[in-house]
This record gives C-alpha cells, structure tokens and sequence, in this order.
C-alpha cells in the first residue's frame, strides 16, 4: 500500500512560516491549556492561535475597566451587567505572556499570539511584549460592533487601518488580522489593510449575539458551534479576494470536514482554522482530517496543496459572476417548490 503522506506534499506558507499542512487550531479556550496544545501537536495541527488577550485584561490591570463600568452604570442599569463575569474570570497580561513562553517550549509547530480589542491604548505595549515572550506571530482579533449612531463607517474602517499600522510599528513578527464580514465594501476594505501593513487576513471572525431569557427577562450568552454551511461566506470572500492583495488568507468558521479543508485550498487560503470541528469531535479528530485529505487529493491526483490553492479563485474560474450579483438571479430561478 503507497503511503501518501511520502509522495503528496500537504505543506504550505502562512505569514511568511512554512507549515506541514493547511490544518491550524484556531484561537479558543482549548488553547489556554499547554497539554492541549500538545495534543495539538501530535494530532497534526500545523500551527496553533493561542486563546486572545482581551483589551479589557490589560484595562483591569490598570483599573480603568471597573472606573468605566462604575460611571457606566450611573448612565444605564443594563451597563454593569455586561462586563462583571469577564472581570473575575481574567487572568491578566503578564499571566498570558508567559503561557506563550510555555507553549513555546513545549511544541515545535509555530504559536501565534492574539490580541483582542479595538483601541491602540496600551495593549500595543503587549504586543511587543508577545513578541519577546515568543510568539512566531501576531493574530489582531479585532472584535468592535459599533453602535453609536453617531460614529460613520469611515470612522469604523479608519479604526482597523489605524490599529494595524501602530502595531505593526511596535513588531518585527508577522501580524494577520481577523475580520467580521460586515463591510460595505469588503474588498476595498482588505485592500486597506493589505498596505496598512497587515501580513494576513483571517476570515471570518463569528460575532456571538444574546439571546433573551423570557422568564428572567434577562439577556444571556448565546453560543452555538459552526457548521460546514457557514464555509459558504468564507468561500466566496476569500476566492474574491485571492490575487487581488498580498496578504496570506487564511479562512476560519465552518471547517469540519476534508472536503472543507479542499474547497478552502481552491478558493485561495493558505490555511484551514477551526475550533468547533475540535470542540464536537475531540482534537484527535486533527489526524482523522488530515488521513481524508491525503486520501481526497490521492483520488483526485493531486501532489500538492499548493497546485490547488486558488484552483477555483474568482480569478480561476470560467464564470466568474457567480461571486457577482449577476448570479443572484440565477440562485432563486434555481429553487423549486416541493
């Protein structure tokens, strides 16, 4: 029986780091725990985003959270109720920096750091300090819903711009950045970011929205894992966007099968992430992912991840309307009632 794993390459580059496979775990808590990550490892995750530093960590450790809270809550009852099971839970900066130090010398797959927030402030102090403690690169998960009605998507746009240039000011080390998908004009705004300096684009970040408890009358957490559908967003962003900016891609929510790691590879990503394929199947279930996907490009002749990468790009493909509006009316005509 031919071992496929010696004669179909499945190495690629992401943020300028040669990876053995395509297959990287994404930031989450699973990433908190050093043994995990080196579960990680041996199942054959090529690379791991360790669990984000929050911006309001760094603000806690230099009390203007609770300040904010405090006058918060004196403007809006609901206020004080967003914040308080974070604050206990935090474990804080210098905490983070030296789990990265762990994590480095417990594996030998790249760690890449992240950072959470949205305001330069003082966090970009930590990046730098990310950088010393380790981290073969930097993921910025920018995570902001604006809601004032005053402030413009200029000003929201400008934010991100802003925010990649000051950190990469402060690092040598690579720095990818983890957008939601809610941009008017989402290719303008990768173009950006492309010559802000961003080093790679991680699409998308999931935004995880309240629910409402009807007999408390409260707002709780709501967290549902992904789906293979949600690759679909994913897909048509990043084959749109491949060729157009020098950024790496790197595509993340709705990885959970073989076939999802291929069809990420032919839109134009360097890389497949995921954490709720890990979180419902175990990480073991890394190896499983990477045997169907040997096993998928042995059948179909494939020597290597990069001849597919960008196989089936907007740029690649014979009908490229399909990303386009011109294949909107196509879709509905397509449905037929049952």
């Amino acid at each position: 029986m031919i071992d496929l794993s010696k004669t179909i390459d499945l190495s690629t580059h992401y943020l300028g780091l040669k990876l053995k496979n395509p297959l990287v775990a994404s930031s989450s808590p699973m990433c908190g725990d050093i043994a995990n990550v080196r579960r990680m490892e041996d199942a054959g995750a090529a690379a791991v985003v360790l669990q984000s530093l929050f911006e309001e960590e760094i603000e806690i450790e230099s009390n203007e959270l609770d300040r904010f809270i405090t006058q918060g809550s004196e403007l809006s009852p609901e206020a004080l109720t967003h914040f308080p099971e974070l604050t206990r839970s935090f474990s804080g900066p210098d905490a983070y920096l030296e789990h990265i130090r762990r994590a480095k010398q417990a594996v030998k797959i790249p760690v890449i750091a992240s950072l959470n927030g949205t305001s330069k402030g003082g966090w970009l102090t930590y990046a730098k300090q990310m950088q010393q403690a380790g981290a073969d690169a930097l993921e910025l998960n920018i995570y902001y819903i604006p809601v004032d009605p005053q402030i413009t998507s200029a000003q929201v746009e400008q934010t991100y711009v802003d925010l990649v240039q000051a950190v990469k000011a402060e690092v040598k080390i690579p720095v990818a950045v983890k957008l939601g998908p809610y941009f008017s004009s989402m290719s303008n705004m990768a173009a950006r970011l492309d010559a802000a300096g961003a080093d790679g684009l991680v699409l998308f970040n999931r935004f995880y929205q309240p629910d409402y408890d009807l007999e408390s009358l409260d707002v709780v957490p709501n967290l549902i894992l992904s789906n293979s559908h949600e690759l679909l967003l994913r897909l048509h962003w990043i084959a749109v966007l491949y060729g157009t900016v020098k950024a790496d891609l790197a595509l993340t929510g709705g990885v959970h099968t073989a076939a999802d790691v291929v069809k990420a590879m032919m839109a134009g990503a360097r890389v497949a992430m995921m954490t709720s394929a890990l979180l419902k199947r175990g990480i073991s279930y890394l190896d499983t992912l990477s045997t169907e996907l040997l096993i998928w490009m042995g059948e179909h002749e494939y020597d290597s991840i990069r001849q597919m990468q960008g196989s089936m790009s907007r740029n690649a493909v014979p009908q490229p309307n399909a990303f386009e509006r011109a294949n909107y009316v196509k879709v509905l005509s397509s449905y037929s009632m049952r």
